[in-house]
């Protein structure tokens, strides 16, 4: 029998007992409806701290970003019997699990299908690049900033990946948690929102890293000011480091100083850590596995996210370009294609996607990496089902999808569908608040983690992929 006051979890003879609810718990539990939680929640939740030896299913989670928005229904929710004006001139071809298709430009991951589910039901609140973007990296859309200037007021939610880095940080002299492959994302001129810490601070920003086929690696955060070698560095951050606590005496608001004294010291961290340098050197890796990857920016940029995850970095987000439309592009080219959108599909971005994710995964499965790397793909939103006049789809933020693989996934599988013509969800709605939610749930947080760190839970992580 188990004490007063608790309650048996578990299969029969494990001797496992939690703390039954409380009232206290029960009003919580009630009053955190709306973010996703249930008094069912709050049970398992306690279930699983009270195992304690348990690890989370999730060590790393790669981000890959497809910045502009791919079409769901010219890669993972074909639609061939929809008319000619909505589906488009590829064809959906088989996969290694029957009655799954994808599109024929991704034979790879077509081949692949058992380690992968799809997301087919996706869908928030505008179709607007940056606020999107804001939406789609964030759960939220405060802080967003649109093409026309406008501007939402709330204070900024920090991105998955920042909250993250304040959850998990590395030890010291490691590379920062939360790493971003590639440059700030844009929107025509202006820089979009949603990749940073947000209200959590600059401390929680990204590290970015990024590579130039033919140039090799880049390190705009810890490029270091003519003049400041090694030597002049340590000086430096000491100095530093004591304005930043003569004004922390003084104000608790971050400044300048703390801005300034986390660009040394990431180049103080690098400079110092050989470890953290050699992840990040695609030199190290055989040609072959270079290879398989391909040669452009993103393909290359994904081998970098794998070293940097079995060297113990838990996020990693790999961009696949910097601006939404390719010609403003100097990377892989965006996905926002209003025209020659197929032409481009066939040339460059279909192929592209397919080596480098296909790549991907068959390395953390050979390394044993893809059973606790969770991999997401995804954009800020979708392509319009029906085709414009300019042989290009134009933005879609009502369905789109999504593909997720590792940490548990159950794969050749695809959860929730669109209507007859990929305009609308019919079937098992998610959000990126949802998405976001999975994320963190993969790797041990909970809402309780959360609102530790003033931050209020948002959306419900999706249980039926795993």
């Amino acid at each position: 029998m188990p004490r007063p006051g608790y309650v048996e979890r578990g299969e029969a003879g494990t001797g496992s007992r939690v703390r039954a609810p409380s009232r206290r718990d029960v009003l919580r539990a009630g009053a955190s409806g709306a973010l996703g939680l249930s008094l069912g929640n709050l049970i398992a939740n306690r279930a699983a701290r009270a195992a304690g030896s348990a690890s989370p299913p999730a060590r790393a989670v790669i981000v890959l970003w497809l910045w502009g928005g791919p079409s769901h229904l010219d890669t993972f929710d074909m639609k061939p019997e929809a008319p000619v004006e909505y589906r488009g001139p590829f064809e959906a071809i088989a996969t290694s699990v029957p009655g799954l298709h994808v599109c024929e430009l991704l034979p790879g991951l077509a081949r692949r299908a058992d380690r992968f589910a799809v997301l087919r039901a996706l869908h928030h609140e505008s179709n607007d690049h940056g606020v999107a973007g804001t939406i789609a990296l964030t759960g939220s859309i405060a802080g967003a900033v649109g093409l026309g200037g406008a501007i939402n007021t709330q204070a900024q939610r920090p991105s998955t990946g920042a909250i993250v880095g304040r959850l998990r940080p590395r030890e010291p002299g490691a590379l920062p948690p939360y790493v971003i492959l590639g440059s700030p994302l844009h929107q025509g001129l202006k820089r979009a929102v949603g990749e940073g810490g947000g209200s959590l601070g600059s401390t929680f920003d990204p590290f970015r890293v990024d590579y130039e086929p033919g140039v090799g690696l880049k390190l705009p955060d810890v490029a270091l000011p003519d003049g400041v070698g090694p030597d002049r560095l340590g000086s430096r951050w000491e100095l530093l480091a004591g304005l930043e606590a003569g004004r922390k005496a003084r104000d608790r608001r971050p400044g300048p100083a703390e801005r300034m004294r986390r660009h040394y010291d990431l180049a103080h961290r690098l400079i110092a850590s050989r470890e953290g340098l050699a992840a990040l050197d695609v030199g190290r890796e055989p040609t072959r596995v270079r290879e398989a990857y391909g040669p452009h920016r993103f393909g290359q940029c994904c081998l970098i996210a794998r070293r940097l995850v079995e060297a113990g970095t838990p996020f990693v987000q790999v961009n696949w370009s910097t601006h939404v439309e390719g010609p403003e592009d100097a990377g892989d080219g965006g996905w926002d294609m209003h025209d020659r959108y197929f032409q481009v599909m066939q040339d460059r971005h279909g192929w592209m996607l397919d080596r480098a994710l296909s790549a991907l995964l068959d390395d953390l499965h050979d390394r044993g990496l893809l059973d606790s790397t969770l991999v997401v793909a995804v954009g800020e939103f979708g392509r319009t089902p029906k085709i414009n006049n300019k042989a290009g789809r134009d933005h879609w933020n009502a369905c789109y999808s999504g593909l997720v693989a590792g940490a548990g996934v159950r794969g050749g599988r695809a959860l929730g569908a669109s209507d007859r013509r990929g305009e609308r969800p019919v079937d098992r709605p998610a959000t990126p608040a949802d998405l976001g939610a999975t994320i963190l749930d993969r790797l041990g947080f909970g809402a309780a983690d959360l609102t530790a760190i003033g931050l209020n839970p948002m959306g419900t992580p999706i249980a039926e992929l795993f």
